[in-house]
C-alpha cells in the first residue's frame, strides 16, 4: 500500500486577513499621498517655474489629456506599445525556447546575442528610420528590438535550467516532444520567463517614448517633447505623470497575469515559508 501525504494549509483568521490587507493598502496609498502633501507645501512656500505644484499639474493634466489629444496621440501610442509587447514576448519565448533546447544553436548564437544586447537600442533608431521611414512599423520594430532581450535571455536560461532528472523521467514515460515542452520545460522555465517579461514591459515603455521623441509628429513622447520645447512646463509634467500611470497599469496587469501563470510556484513558496 502506498501512502500519500499532503500538506494541508489552513486559511488565516479573517481579522488577520483584513489587517494585512489594510496595511498593504495603507503602504500603497499612504506614501504617494504624503509625497503629494510635501510637494504641495514645497510648491507653495518656494514656487519654481520649472517645478509647478501638484494642483497646477493636475489642472494641466485634465486640460491637456482629457480631449482630442488623447485620441490622436495617446491611444495610437498605447496601441503601438501593446502590439510591440505582444511581439517581443512571443518572439522572445519562441526563440529562447528553441535556443535553450538546442545546444549547438545556443553555442553558435551566444556571441551574436551578447553583441546585439550590448548595443543601446536608441542608437539604432536612425538606422530603422533610414530603412523603414517614419512609420508606425518603424516605431513598433524599435520597441520590439529594445525590449526583446530580457524575455529572450531569461527564457534561454530557464529552459537550460530544466531539471535533468525530471527530463529523463518524462522520457521514460514516453512523453512526446510537445508534451515535454508544454508540460515540463515551459512550466519549469516560467518563473524566469515572467521575470524577463517584467523587465520587457519597463523597457518597452521607455522605447515607446524614445521612438516618438525625435522622428515623429504625434504620440505621447512627441507631445512631451513639444511641451518642453515650448516651455509649457505644467503640460510637460502632466505627460510625465501620464507615463507613470501607464507604467502602473502595466504593472497591475502583469501582477494579475503572473499570479495566474505562476500559481503553482507561489503555492510552493508559501508552503516552504510555513
Amino acid at each position: 500500500m502506498t501512502l500519500y501525504t499532503s500538506t494541508v494549509r489552513t486559511a488565516p483568521p479573517a481579522p488577520r486577513l483584513w489587517t494585512k490587507a489594510g496595511k498593504s493598502i495603507g503602504f500603497a496609498v499612504g506614501l504617494p499621498i504624503a509625497l503629494l502633501i510635501v510637494w504641495g507645501i514645497w510648491g507653495t512656500l518656494a514656487p519654481a517655474k520649472f517645478f509647478p505644484g501638484p494642483l497646477r499639474i493636475a489642472e494641466a493634466f485634465v486640460d491637456t489629456w482629457v480631449g482630442p489629444i488623447f485620441v490622436t496621440d495617446v491611444l495610437p501610442s498605447l496601441a503601438r506599445l501593446a502590439v510591440a509587447i505582444v511581439l517581443a514576448i512571443a518572439i522572445g519565448i519562441a526563440a529562447g525556447t528553441l535556443i535553450g533546447l538546442t545546444r549547438w544553436l545556443r553555442e553558435l548564437l551566444e556571441p551574436l546575442l551578447e553583441f546585439f544586447r550590448a548595443i543601446p537600442p536608441p542608437v539604432l533608431i536612425p538606422v530603422f528610420v533610414a530603412l523603414l521611414g517614419v512609420t508606425d512599423n518603424m516605431k513598433i520594430i524599435v520597441i520590439v528590438f529594445g525590449s526583446l532581450w530580457p524575455v529572450l535571455l531569461n527564457t534561454v536560461e530557464g529552459v537550460r535550467g530544466t531539471d535533468s532528472v525530471m527530463t529523463e523521467t518524462a522520457r521514460s514515460f514516453s512523453l512526446t516532444r510537445s508534451q515535454r515542452l508544454f508540460r515540463l520545460v515551459l512550466p519549469a522555465a516560467s518563473p524566469r520567463i515572467m521575470a524577463g517579461v517584467r523587465q520587457t514591459l519597463s523597457v518597452a515603455l521607455i522605447m515607446m517614448v524614445i521612438s516618438e521623441m525625435f522622428y515623429s509628429s504625434s504620440g505621447l513622447g512627441f507631445r512631451i517633447t513639444f511641451f518642453q520645447r515650448n516651455y509649457l512646463i505644467a503640460e510637460m509634467w502632466s505627460g510625465i505623470v501620464l507615463l507613470g500611470l501607464v507604467g502602473v497599469l502595466l504593472a497591475v496587469v502583469f501582477t494579475i497575469v503572473e499570479r495566474r501563470v505562476l500559481r503553482w510556484y507561489h503555492g510552493i513558496k508559501e508552503v516552504e515559508r510555513a
